[in-house]
């Protein structure tokens, strides 16, 4: 879950005039950030070694 601050911070770099698409899209960016680095703390996270293993698989 983001914070006040998080998102408060993330408007204040933005242009003065934006699209509202472009908000909610570095909004939602934010928020799948902040839920890896939660599944990373309770040790769900992938090695980067695993990760290279899917990435290898997609990208070929």
């Amino acid at each position: 879950m983001l914070t006040r601050k998080q998102v408060m911070s993330a408007l204040r770099k933005m242009p003065d005039t934006f699209d509202t698409t472009y908000l909610f899209d570095h909004i939602l960016l934010l928020t799948k950030i902040e839920e890896g680095r939660v599944q990373i703390r309770e040790g769900k996270g992938q090695s980067t070694e695993e990760a290279r293993k899917k990435l290898k698989k997609w990208l070929k």
